[in-house]
């Protein structure tokens, strides 16, 4: 609350946080307070868990594609333009290794992750279901 002074008569000027300030105070209460989680929490929390899941094992296989990609390609320019056949033929070889190995290894990180995650994942579930 402001208070100006205007021709010995005072106006007060009143400002509240808008919709989507109170939200995110909100939000940023809940983390810090004890108080139970309730649904919206609970799905929230379900949503993130799952993306989690799913991100980390497209970004280790990604990471790897791109890679071994790369060492391909730099492989193949030196076949085609430089005229090193032997180097980029081992350096295509190399490449092909990274890319055949990003499928099996999306595969891994997200059984692992479902290992890791899974239990939380299907209690919230249940939880949620229930209501």
């Amino acid at each position: 609350m402001q208070q100006k002074e205007k021709n010995n008569k005072f106006e007060y000027v009143y400002s509240a946080p808008t919709e989507a300030e109170r939200k995110q105070i909100e939000n940023i209460r809940k983390k810090y307070s004890n108080e139970p989680i309730n649904s919206q929490d609970k799905m929230a929390r379900l949503i993130k868990l799952d993306a989690k899941v799913k991100s980390s094992a497209t970004i280790v296989a990604l990471v790897l594609g791109i890679i071994g990609c790369l060492i391909f390609g730099l492989g193949l320019a030196m076949v085609l333009e430089w005229h090193i056949t032997l180097w980029g033929i081992v350096l295509m070889a190399v490449g092909c290794l990274p890319m055949g190995i990003a499928y099996p290894m999306h595969n891994h990180y997200f059984e692992k992750g479902k290992k890791k995650y899974g239990d939380e994942i299907l209690k919230l579930t249940e939880e949620l279901l229930k209501k």
